[in-house]
């Protein structure tokens, strides 16, 4: 079952290879599907060789109803952003390194780029560190998330997240081409400015402005 959301995991996996976002194994994709049933990447496995065949399908309180993989290590933390955020159908975490790197140095990433805007819709929060696999993870994304389509997590990635795979994904290759943007901009030595509010709110424009903009991928 769910063959072609299980392929769109993978897809998306790749991509995020191919955006230089994640590393060999690391990080996960996950997929609300019908019956509250979620497909999520496994954990530990390369993405390059992964078929359908590895991905998990679990249920709401983290049963394996397919497959044979262990699912993802941070699943108890996807469960309860899935939980917390019935609006929200697919995640995605990464390692990237320029929006990790930032939130070593800053409490939020001020608006000031206007794909930053679109994708995660203006500020992006950083969350402090909790260790990988923890529950954690999940909560302060949803503490910290405040509008925002994704959370960096001090000291170990980010949690991208949105009504689809392609919202989810396009957040965290944008929020990785703005930070490093932004960093670069830092380098200078020279103070970057945040982009007043009413800047910010005519760049979003419409609510579901980016939604159309991107055509609306079925997953």
């Amino acid at each position: 079952m769910y063959e072609k959301e299980k392929q769109a995991l993978i897809d998306c996996a790749l991509q995020m290879k191919a955006c230089r976002l994640i590393t060999l194994c690391g990080g996960n994709v996950c997929l609300r599907l019908d019956g509250g049933r979620i497909a999520v990447t496994p954990s530990g496995l390369d993405y390059e060789g992964m078929t359908t065949d590895d991905i998990v399908v679990v249920d709401g309180g983290g049963r394996v109803m397919e497959g044979t993989r262990r699912p993802t290590s941070d699943l108890e933390a996807i469960l309860y952003i899935f939980q917390e955020m019935p609006w929200v159908n697919a995640t995605i975490h990464t390692h990237q390194p320029y929006a990790t790197a930032l939130g070593l140095v800053a409490d939020v990433f001020p608006a000031c780029l206007v794909s930053q805007i679109d994708a995660l819709r203006g500020d992006v929060p950083v969350a402090p560190f909790t260790p990988s696999s923890d529950r954690g993870m999940g909560v302060l994304t949803v503490e910290h998330a405040n509008g925002s389509l994704a959370v960096i997590l001090r000291g170990h990635g980010v949690m991208a997240f949105g009504p689809t795979l392609q919202v989810a994904l396009y957040a965290a290759a944008y929020l990785e081409e703005s930070a490093q943007t932004y960093l670069a901009a830092l380098a200078t030595g020279r103070r970057v400015e945040p982009l007043d509010p009413e800047l910010v709110k005519a760049e979003l424009g419409e609510p579901d402005a980016w939604l159309k903009y991107l055509q609306k991928a079925d997953l």
